[in-house]
């Protein structure tokens, strides 16, 4: 489950926003700084790391709209943003097609798999779903915000457009992996 740490500076924010969103988005501004330095020490190729650069450039933002306008209303809506934000920079890796999940998938699969239709397939797929999740979740958290639910509501949709999508990530290769297993001629 490599690809979760590449969410390291989300999970960050969501934790430390419940002491003020600016903070929030300073912490995940750090970690993810961090994390995106040390990946790039250990020489992993910036084509690999769509997401972590993706999401610096947010909390980078984030981080200035929350210290110059801290009781902006954009503070209520950080939650539809942040999955909105995640929508996007999974549609766009998608539209250039270089699938978000492809540089965390060769971090994970030998590289004779690389360029191979299936290992292709499936990596758009599942950057697919993981779009699909967070558009879907930014939708829900905005009319949860919009109708005035209470916290619990959104953190649901948080959870839920999160982990279906990383659920789905763990069980979708091994299901094209049986398949194709089964198809198999036996010799």
């Amino acid at each position: 489950m490599s690809y979760l740490r590449g969410f390291v500076p989300w999970f960050v924010f969501a934790a430390v926003s419940t002491v003020g969103w600016q903070w929030g988005a300073l912490a995940a501004l750090v970690v993810g700084a961090r994390l995106l330095m040390q990946d790039r020490a250990r020489r992993i190729p910036a084509n690999s790391l769509v997401l972590e650069i993706s999401s610096l450039g947010y909390f980078v933002v984030l981080t200035a709209v929350a210290f110059s306008f801290p009781h902006s209303p954009v503070q209520h809506y950080v939650g539809a943003c942040s999955f909105g934000w995640l929508a996007v920079t999974a549609w766009t890796s998608l539209a250039v097609r270089r699938p978000f999940t492809l540089g965390i998938a060769k971090r994970q699969a030998p590289e004779e798999f690389w360029h191979t239709p299936q290992f292709l397939r499936i990596n758009d797929v599942i950057t697919t779903a993981w779009a699909a999740g967070f558009a879907l979740t930014s939708v829900a958290i905005a009319v949860c915000v919009a109708a005035g639910t209470n916290s619990m509501a959104t953190i649901t949709c948080q959870v839920i457009g999160f982990l279906a999508p990383a659920v789905f990530t763990n069980r979708y290769p091994k299901a094209v992996q049986a398949r194709l297993t089964a198809a198999a001629p036996t010799q």
